[in-house]
């Protein structure tokens, strides 16, 4: 079985130190408006109380698209979709917190079976030829896929070792480029802003599809999640939750072009070269090095995944326009997120700041209370789009009557 690790040698040290040595980007986010001042607010504790969906509660979307319910029934945590050769559908369900209990499920035909069993919280899929890669906290793997029979074989190969860095942020997107040639793996950190973590973590690595030639793309980025290419481009964009603690409107999550050797600030800066208080004076060049985001996302709403959309089932506007799935705030008095939001793009570049798209799980901004938390995006062959919810154990489709 083989496992390829992070390389500590003088070229890595060369590349990381490369990351910090880059110019700020000198372009402010899209949506720009200023910050507030660290610990304008009390830090709070808030977070949700899951509950059944109430009878007078339901899902609200723009005039012309509908909402529906998809499949229900999953076992703890459906979370992350993708395609198969088949257009069948490969989910996660990330289990219980802790317990190798999770699932890769197939659904096709509007059935559901389980394909693998086992896991530790699995997240992110990927498919290259005939394997289907399956990201747990601790590494990568991959399986054997029939995809006449929908199944996968054997008890899969390690091809990343994340040994040691299940902690934290454990979440871990897949994704390949156009041309099937590099695997790109999201490592979030190990905690909230400590120092001194292993090089692998808060950053995006990118490898050989068996795991070789493993190599660190982009630093400080607390915990990289969406992630996806601008449709017939190599622009690679990402989805970052940011960090806690410095109040309701600190620090937004945010939405990133990410650029090899590219530092984004974790832990010593936030949101462009904005020095942590908590670490003042510890890493000033770090600081001045950090680049700004491309869109700020607004702060605790714990982007979740993003989807560019090409179908043709939405109207024009929407095309090449970016869906963000936000799971919902805790670290704010004043609830927020529990939405799909949308960016609009012209000519590659996001031109204003997430607007609502389909909400309703959050019953009111002061009320504990939520019936569902939207995770996974996953556009469909007919252009419609799904939702995963790990809250209501479902998942949703939207479409457009018109």
């Amino acid at each position: 079985m083989k496992k390829h690790q992070v390389l500590y040698c003088v070229g890595m040290a060369l590349l990381i130190a490369a990351g910090t040595a880059i110019s700020q980007s000198s372009k402010l986010p899209v949506n720009w408006k200023g910050l507030p001042d660290p610990f304008h607010t009390p830090s709070a504790s808030n977070r949700p109380k899951v509950i059944e969906q109430p009878s007078d509660a339901g899902l609200s979307v723009p005039p012309g698209f509908r909402v529906e319910e998809y499949m229900s029934g999953f076992e703890a945590r459906p979370r992350f979709m993708i395609l198969g050769p088949n257009q069948e559908i490969l989910l996660t369900d990330s289990g219980a917190r802790r317990i190798a209990n999770g699932l890769v499920y197939v659904i096709h035909d509007g059935v559901s079976k389980k394909i693998i069993e086992g896991l530790d919280r699995p997240y992110g899929l990927a498919m290259h030829e005939d394997w289907l890669y399956v990201a747990e906290p601790s590494s990568v793997k991959r399986y054997k896929y029939d995809s006449q029979k929908m199944v996968a074989k054997g008890l899969g190969e390690e091809i990343i070792s994340l040994e040691g860095q299940g902690t934290g942020h454990w979440t871990r997107t897949l994704l390949f480029d156009r041309d099937h040639k590099k695997l790109y793996t999201t490592v979030g950190s190990g905690s909230n802003i400590d120092l001194g973590e292993d090089l692998k973590r808060a950053t995006v690595l990118r490898s050989n599809p068996d795991g070789s030639d493993l190599e660190i793309l982009a630093t400080g980025l607390r915990n990289t999640i969406g992630l996806r290419w601008f449709p017939g481009s190599n622009a690679l964009w990402g989805a970052v939750q940011e960090r806690d603690g410095l109040g309701d409107d600190l620090v937004h999550d945010f939405l990133v072009n990410i650029q090899e050797g590219a530092f984004y600030g974790w832990p010593y800066a936030y949101n462009g070269p904005h020095e942590e208080p908590r670490h003042k004076g510890v890493a000033p060049g770090k600081v001045q090095s950090t680049r700004y985001p491309d869109v700020l996302l607004g702060a605790h709403v714990a982007v979740l995944d993003i989807l560019f959309y090409t179908g043709e089932q939405f109207p024009e506007e929407y095309r090449n326009g970016l869906f963000l799935a936000f799971h919902g705030s805790w670290n704010r008095s004043k609830r927020v997120g529990y939405s799909v939001t949308y960016i609009p793009f012209e000519e590659g570049r996001p031109t204003s700041g997430p607007q609502d798209f389909l909400k309703g799980w959050m019953l009111g901004e002061d009320q504990r209370e939520v019936w569902g938390r939207p995770v996974g995006l996953l556009q469909m062959p007919d252009g419609s789009v799904l939702v995963s919810d790990d809250g209501g154990r479902k998942l949703w489709r939207i479409f457009y009557e018109g």
